[in-house]
């Protein structure tokens, strides 16, 4: 990889950042979608996107380094093009989600934080998914694949493996790239937020029950005089 963009990568980069600091009262709350943006071209926070973040954001390579060493979803090399998390806390890891990253690891040859020598996954082992009603929880480039078993897993990669599509239990009708994705994160619609759905039936029993009960929050106090 060359230390520097391409001329017409970088001025797309340049503009898009330009776009990204117009949300912000201070130009270096940016920092953090740029990052995603540096991923969404790189595919990890390169040492040319750094020079680029510190260039745009008048910071040293020093401190733009210091922020994207301490967030886990900056990666300081490759990642694959498509990210599987297996949550192992607590809830996820009594109903199997220990098995199956000793399933994974053995069936794809590596590790924590490892990328296949393909370039296709990059397996991590993650602390929580805010999914436990759905556990064991996987999420691909931050999809959620709920209920699964060492099975499912396995075919769940195999088939990243073979360039199938793969759709998420909830969210978007297919799992798009890392780097698709890394845009998103930088602020950027990808006009999918309204496609498939955004919660499963077990997260909503709470709602129904209290429908049918014709229960309601309380009101604040001081909230009936307003």
């Amino acid at each position: 990889m060359s230390d520097r963009f391409d001329a017409d990568v970088e001025t797309r980069l340049r503009n898009d950042m330009a776009e990204i600091i117009a949300r912000y009262p201070d130009d270096r709350s940016a920092l953090l979608p740029m990052l995603h943006l540096i991923q969404s071209v790189d595919g990890y926070v390169s040492p040319r996107g750094i020079a680029l973040c510190a260039d745009v954001l008048s910071l040293t390579r020093a401190e733009v380094s210091a922020v994207a060493t301490f967030y886990s979803q900056y990666r300081r090399r490759p990642n694959g093009e498509y990210n599987v998390g297996v949550c192992t806390n607590a809830l996820c890891a009594v109903m199997g989600g220990d098995i199956i990253w000793d399933k994974l690891s053995e069936h794809l040859g590596i590790g924590h934080d490892q990328t296949t020598a393909d370039g296709k996954i990059t397996l991590e082992q993650l602390e929580c998914n805010a999914a436990c009603d759905f556990a064991p929880v996987i999420m691909v480039n931050w999809e959620f694949f709920d209920n699964q078993t060492p099975s499912s897993a396995v075919e769940l990669v195999d088939k990243i493996t073979a360039g199938e599509d793969i759709k998420p239990t909830r969210g978007p009708n297919k799992v798009h790239t890392f780097k698709e994705v890394s845009r998103t994160l930088a602020g950027f619609e990808d006009g999918l937020v309204d496609e498939g759905p955004g919660a499963g039936p077990e997260s909503l029993v709470g709602l129904r029950y209290a429908r049918e009960k014709g229960w309601t929050a309380p009101q604040a106090v001081g909230e009936e005089s307003r």
